[in-house]
């Protein structure tokens, strides 16, 4: 399946930059900063940049991405480490371990990727299994009206509406361009949700949980939209 790329003109929720420029000087706004992952800090060394807002980044590499984490360091994962738990409100609670993911029929979605700084990687293929198709094998039951997603840095949380999960372009993405999703871009597992801005697309995913409210997020907790529609995004649940 594919999504055609849509492009966000107006309304986008205030970028990292932005945000920890409005909070205390010194030790806050460091504090509350999004930091590289350790691995790429070490390896990298002088290419990456610490600006007076006290977050740590990387120029965008060939591809376009740029690289955030909330945490100094974040395990690394593999086939024979990794586990996605399904569990909350549900009649199945389930356990997927990373083979288990790929045998599952797989959804290819291209979209636009846009992240709140203003960067934005065009035309980006992502294939993995319809979240939809997870929450229909587990069996969701009342009250469940909401997701919220925990990820394996310990540290990370993510948010959706029950409506918003259905939809058929958010993905539990395996696949990134095609090929594997690799540590530094949120493997091996990653949420991609794409009529989104791309801090609702958790990186490192290893929870979906099924709960009576939405439950916000880590940057929804630090000011962002907890719906990070894109501008022109088609918000029916039944988009394709």
């Amino acid at each position: 399946m594919t999504n055609q790329p849509k492009r966000a003109t107006r309304g986008a929720p205030v970028g990292r930059r932005a945000f920890l420029g409005t909070l205390a000087a010194g030790a806050t706004a460091i504090a509350a900063a999004p930091y590289l992952q350790g691995g790429w800090e070490s390896a990298l060394g002088a290419a990456s940049q610490v600006d007076g807002t006290g977050l740590t980044s990387l120029l965008p590499n060939p591809g376009g991405f740029r690289y955030y984490s909330v945490v100094g360091s974040v395990p690394r994962k593999n086939e024979s480490t990794y586990m996605l738990r399904i569990g909350g409100l549900v009649e199945r609670p389930k356990t997927y371990t990373l083979p288990e993911l790929r045998a599952l029929p797989q959804t290819r979605v291209v979209h636009d990727v846009l992240c709140t700084d203003g960067w934005r990687v065009n035309n980006t293929p992502f294939t993995g299994v319809k979240l939809a198709n997870l929450l229909d094998a587990a069996g969701v039951r009342e009250p469940g009206t909401a997701i919220r997603f925990t990820c394996f840095d310990g540290a990370y949380t993510e948010s959706l509406t029950l409506e918003q999960a259905r939809r058929s372009d958010v993905l539990v993405a395996l696949d990134m361009q095609d090929k594997p999703i690799t540590h530094e871009h949120g493997g091996p597992v990653r949420l991609f949700v794409a009529p989104m801005y791309f801090y609702k697309s958790a990186k490192w995913l290893s929870g979906i949980e099924v709960t009576d409210r939405v439950i916000p997020g880590f940057w929804e907790e630090r000011g962002y939209a907890v719906d990070g529609w894109l501008d022109d995004a088609d918000r029916r649940s039944d988009a394709a």
